[in-house]
């Protein structure tokens, strides 16, 4: 359980209080309601590309790291197709300097040109290490797109294409930070040895000036139903041929996202699941093999991947894995199985509540789904479902024509 106070600023910035006076530090942790989905799709990869830039000086801060480092603090940031955030923990008793960092450049980013044409630098190259010049990089820049048609999560938060970046202007930059990074558009939480009267103080003090301002609209294209298996063969010279499957699943903040985490985790989570256990253990076909689910607010994928041993094709690997979902489909699930999985998913959470800095992470983005006491109920769902609930999940999502298949073959292997 996380216990938690909120408020709303003037200028529509929320804000979320957790204290534990059990510890010794403070977190700062700031979401944008902003991700790769919010991006035109001729301009990619802007979202990571300011996780990038708002380290790169504000408006009266030019360095972000130095007086932060001052005051005993470290920092970080990552991007998704939902949301960008930001945090800061630090001792507690330093606690303002996280809000004169966080609040000014929230106000605003230097916008120094300089400053753009080294990030810009940084994240091609990133792009090109990452993605293009490492075996399999590039897997998630081609299957997106085929698991996709519509919706902007047919790309990766680092964008379609290098491109994309090196032409971004600081016109194009200006207006997508003003669009965006805007305190109606964020989420404050403030954790660890801190009052609510305190968080209070300091936020209507500190980010309460900052103006509120247009939010740019959100229409995004909504992913029709699949109606046929998506299918695509890549070669490349990596060690070993791979395969990845992926079906359509409700998004995070949907009541059937559970039972298909779950289902998710029965297949392919560690070393005693199904996927694992038939296809690296016993028939050897994989040398790893692994299921989970995006975890994207609109309407995500659940997804089996894996490498296959020398000799192995994608063929036989898609058959094998195909396999076991029909054995799945027949003879259904056992309740040790099903119980196996929840207690999984329940320490998991557990272990993750033990650091402050996840606690506030989770009250953020539980915020998004218009309900912060999220973050304490949804253990409740997990621990409620039944072998009927993933058994008609399973039924229903796990179907052929719902689902995506690229088989990445190897130009090297023998």
């Amino acid at each position: 359980m996380i216990p938690f106070s909120e408020f709303t600023l003037d200028n529509g910035l929320r804000v979320i209080v957790h204290e534990d006076p059990n510890v010794e530090i403070a977190v700062l942790d700031v979401l944008y309601d902003v991700g790769a989905r919010d991006e035109h799709p001729q301009k990619t990869g802007f979202a990571h590309l300011f996780e990038h830039l708002m380290f790169g000086g504000s408006v009266n801060i030019p360095d972000y790291d130095e007086p932060l480092q001052m005051a005993g603090g470290e920092n970080n940031a990552f991007t998704s197709n939902d949301i960008t955030n930001y945090y800061v923990v630090l001792p507690a008793s330093n606690i303002e300097t996280a809000f004169w960092l966080e609040s000014d450049r929230m106000l605003g980013l230097s916008f120094d040109p300089k400053v753009l044409d080294v990030q810009r630098k940084v994240v091609v190259e990133e792009f090109k290490q990452r993605y293009l010049n490492q075996p399999y990089g590039d897997a998630w820049l081609k299957f997106r797109p085929l698991a996709y048609k519509v919706h902007p999560y047919q790309w990766a938060t680092i964008g379609k294409d290098p491109s994309h970046i090196e032409q971004a202007t600081m016109d194009d930059v200006r207006e997508f930070f003003y669009s965006h990074y805007i305190p109606n558009n964020a989420v404050l939480v403030v954790a660890g040895k801190v009052t609510a009267e305190q968080a209070r103080r300091l936020a209507t003090e500190w980010f309460g000036p900052i103006p509120s301002r247009p939010k740019k609209p959100r229409h995004l294209p909504q992913e029709p139903p699949q109606v046929h298996k998506q299918f695509l063969r890549t070669e490349a010279a990596v060690p070993a041929n791979a395969l990845y499957m992926a079906w359509h699943m409700p998004g995070r903040f949907d009541d059937q996202y559970y039972p298909a985490e779950l289902l998710s985790d029965l297949l392919g989570r560690g070393e005693s699941s199904r996927l694992y256990v038939e296809l690296v253990k016993e028939k050897e076909l994989f040398t790893s093999i692994s299921a989970y689910v995006t975890g994207s607010i609109d309407p995500g994928l659940l997804v089996v991947s894996g490498r296959l041993k020398r000799g192995i094709t994608p063929e036989q690997g898609e058959e094998a894995v195909q396999h076991i979902i029909t054995d799945l489909l027949q003879k259904g699930i056992t309740e040790k199985e099903l119980t196996k999985v929840k207690n999984q998913m329940l320490m998991s959470l557990e272990f993750e509540e033990v650091e402050v800095l996840n606690r506030a992470i989770n009250l953020a983005f539980a915020s998004l789904s218009g309900d912060t006491g999220r973050v304490n109920w949804e253990r409740n769902r997990y621990q409620q479902l039944t072998v009927h609930a993933l058994q008609e999940t399973a039924h229903r999502l796990l179907t052929e024509k719902n689902c995506s298949v690229m088989h990445y073959c190897s130009t090297s292997a023998a």
